[in-house]
Formats: C-alpha cells, sequence, structure tokens
C-alpha cells in the first residue's frame, strides 16, 4: 500500500520491520535513496534492503511515532519520528529519533530519499558565534 500521505511512511515502514520484510522497506525508498548506518551512508534499494534484513537478525519489534511532519514547495518534507525497537525475548532495547527527507512521486504517494535514524541531540557540535 502507498503512503498518500508522507506520515504515512512511518506506519508502513514499522509495519514492514514487525513482519521482518525487507522488501517491503526497501520499496518505501526511491532507487537512489540514502540510508544513514553508522555514520555512513547506505546507497540504493538493494543496499538498503539488504542493511535490514541483517537487522532481523536480532528478532526485534519495532515501535514508531512520527513527531513532526513538514512539507515545503516542490513534492518535498522532513518527517520526525520517535522509535523503540524492542526484543523479543533477552537482548538490548534500542531507541532513538530519526529524521527523514521524503518527496512525493508524480503519482501522488510518498517515498524516503534521505532517512537518518539517529538523528543528533543537544547541542554538541553546534559552533558557538
Amino acid at each position: 500500500m502507498p503512503a498518500y500521505q508522507a506520515a504515512q511512511l512511518h506506519s508502513l515502514f514499522q509495519d514492514a520491520f514487525n513482519r521482518a520484510d525487507g522488501a517491503a522497506i526497501a520499496a518505501l525508498y526511491e532507487e537512489d535513496a540514502v540510508l544513514v548506518v553508522d555514520g555512513a551512508e547506505v546507497r540504493g534499494r538493494d543496499a538498503i534492503r539488504a542493511s535490514y534484513e541483517e537487522s532481523f537478525e536480532r528478532n526485534a519489534r519495532m515501535t514508531l511515532v512520527t513527531r513532526a511532519v513538514f512539507e515545503g514547495p516542490d513534492g518535498l518534507a522532513v518527517l520526525h519520528g520517535a522509535w523503540v525497537v524492542s526484543p523479543v525475548g533477552e537482548g538490548l532495547t534500542t531507541r532513538g529519533l530519526s529524521t527523514e527527507v521524503v518527496r512525493r512521486q508524480a503519482d501522488g504517494h510518498w517515498l524516503f530519499v534521505i532517512d537518518n535514524p539517529f538523528t543528533p541531540t543537544g547541542r554538541a557540535g553546534i559552533l558557538e558565534a
């Protein structure tokens, strides 16, 4: 099911993640999209799919809540989400804030262009005037 509102990408992503469906997750990204993993770029649907399929080995469930959507001109938007990935059974729970750039496609549905699941927080790295 395509996302005809930008924020729907988050619910579609959560559902695909919880089914451990790498193909469904990859389909939410543009062909040359970028996913940031450990500070490095993972570029393209195939590489993004492979990256998520590796993460499914943790056997975890995700909760993803959209915190903000900012739509700009020319069919671009920025999404912010809060997520928690909890193991089924034993293991560490991971949480974070995500920032994604998304683009409306010609038929009206939205896809991820840039996805950074670990948005920097705090003032670290901000230059003082």
